[in-house]
């Protein structure tokens, strides 16, 4: 699954909508400012409904955690990814520190925050959502307009195809 950054197919809207936080009292973050790029799926045949944050620092001038967010049920990624496959699914679902990325020493309180903060507001989870569901639309316009909104689309990886994830016909 390869991701893209939001900002490249929807750069004015990721511009005024894309959260950055500032901690003061966390000695681990304080004195810095943190960015959320949001980074989607680019594949046409998948719906995995999750988001990469490539959470990058003001001061360091570089990113210093990715963090993959699936929101979207246990039993959703379990069916989405036909295998029972628990340490797959997990990865899949909540927020997560992506296993293949780079990571600094402050990824782990970044996630924290990501999970205390960001995922607690569910006006932000739905701005998640109609993102996922705009970025979709542009990277597979027929399959995604027919469907909607994120809820109504069902993705299921097929029989004997264990990499590669597609919809059904």
């Amino acid at each position: 699954m390869p991701y893209e950054p939001f900002f490249e197919r929807f750069g004015e809207l990721a511009w005024k909508e894309t959260r950055s936080l500032r901690f003061f009292k966390d000695p681990r973050l304080a004195g810095d400012e943190f960015g959320f790029i949001e980074l989607y799926c680019n594949d046409e045949n998948c719906d995995c409904r999750r988001v990469m944050f490539d959470v990058l620092s003001k001061n360091r001038q570089k990113s210093v955690a990715v963090i993959a967010y699936g929101w979207e049920s246990r039993e959703f990624y379990a069916r989405w990814y036909r295998e029972e496959d628990p340490e797959i699914i997990e990865q899949m679902q909540g927020p997560i520190l992506n296993p293949g990325s780079h990571q600094s020493e402050l990824a782990l309180a970044l996630l924290e925050k990501v999970s205390d903060v960001l995922l607690t507001d569910p006006e932000y989870i739905a701005r998640l959502k109609r993102h996922y569901q705009m970025f979709k639309e542009k990277v597979d316009p027929k399959y995604f307009r027919q469907a909607r909104s994120p809820e109504s689309v069902t993705h299921v990886l097929p029989k004997n195809k264990k990499h590669k994830r597609s919809r059904p016909k």
